[in-house]
């Protein structure tokens, strides 16, 4: 009788792990998924500067956000991150860094430059490996040391053929990879963190806005009353909520899933900037770029290949 009754609690753990993993794949992919479609949605802002939609952005997603950390109950949490003075040092440092990321990206999608942005996120986890190994004395094996030097490849490349540093590859890679750094010394969760950095955002952003509507500069505006005309209103609004929403998502499919997996998965985000450059925007795609992809795309299979090697091992 006990023996039957083991083995059906055994399946019945079997059982809920794989619903565990299935809700797990199915959160991260619509995180990856919602950020790879991201530059759809700022897109469809048409003239509207990118500081403008930033400013929104952050407003919104505080908003949007502070309700989050209201209903989950986790105002206690809040208060800790504030009151704390070596933890909110490090909030205002990763709030700098993701107000560069997200103003650059913006900027880049606006700008049609949105090819140069994917190479840099695909950039991003050879640049935290590196970052690890500088400031976590992490040490690295040879196979990450050859997909490093890909990466580093791939960069002097396109500096060489295109005659400029690609620096909106670079400032998305490394702020991203800084912020990343800097979040792993703070055991807040990720949308208490998020609404900390907002909040420490917001007071300039909002006086933009009103400095915005008060002169009459706004875009998309109505020109009488000096605000946004409702479709405006509702984009902007809703950046609070497509930022908002797939670093949730992302937060639980990285609680139910090894990181490998998540660390695999975050490939899908920039190849569908790859594909909307060149399919949807019409980017042009340069020898130089195309260089750079292969060198970066060969260095990130070593990586991953590497990764999972190792996890087979252990």
């Amino acid at each position: 009788m006990s023996n039957q009754s083991s083995e059906n609690m055994d399946i019945a753990a079997s059982s809920a792990d794989k619903r565990r993993t299935t809700h797990g794949l199915l959160a991260a992919f619509g995180a990856f998924f919602s950020w790879g479609i991201f530059p759809l949605y700022f897109k469809s802002f048409g003239d509207v500067p990118a500081l403008e939609i930033m400013a929104h952005r952050i407003v919104w997603s505080l908003v949007f956000v502070g309700l989050i950390v209201l209903v989950g109950k986790r105002i206690s949490q809040l208060k800790e991150a504030v009151t704390n003075k070596k933890t909110l040092m490090v909030f205002a440092a990763t709030t700098l860094l993701i107000g560069i990321n997200w103003l650059t990206f913006v900027w880049a999608i606006s700008v049609d430059r949105l090819l140069e942005a994917s190479l840099g996120y695909y950039i991003n986890p050879l640049v935290s490996v590196v970052l690890g190994m500088l400031f976590l004395k992490e040490r690295l094996n040879r196979w990450q040391i050859v997909a490093v030097a890909f990466a580093t490849c791939a960069v002097i490349w396109l500096t060489v053929q295109a005659g400029a540093l690609p620096w909106v590859s670079l400032v998305l890679a490394f702020s991203f990879g800084f912020y990343g750094l800097l979040r792993k010394m703070l055991t807040t969760e990720s949308a208490v963190g998020l609404a900390v950095e907002t909040a420490l955002l917001a007071p300039i952003s909002a006086a933009y806005i009103v400095y915005l509507m008060m002169s009459g500069t706004v875009m998309g505006g109505d020109g009488n009353t000096h605000s946004y005309d409702l479709p405006n209103f509702l984009l902007f609004f809703g950046t609070g909520i497509v930022t908002a929403m797939p670093l949730i998502l992302f937060s639980m499919g990285a609680q139910r899933l090894r990181l490998g997996t998540v660390g695999l998965m975050q490939y899908i985000a920039p190849s569908m900037h790859v594909v909307l450059a060149v399919l949807v925007f019409k980017e042009p795609v340069s020898d130089a770029q195309i260089g750079a992809f292969i060198f970066i795309w060969i260095g990130l299979i070593i990586y991953s290949w590497d990764g999972i090697r190792n996890r087979k091992k252990s």
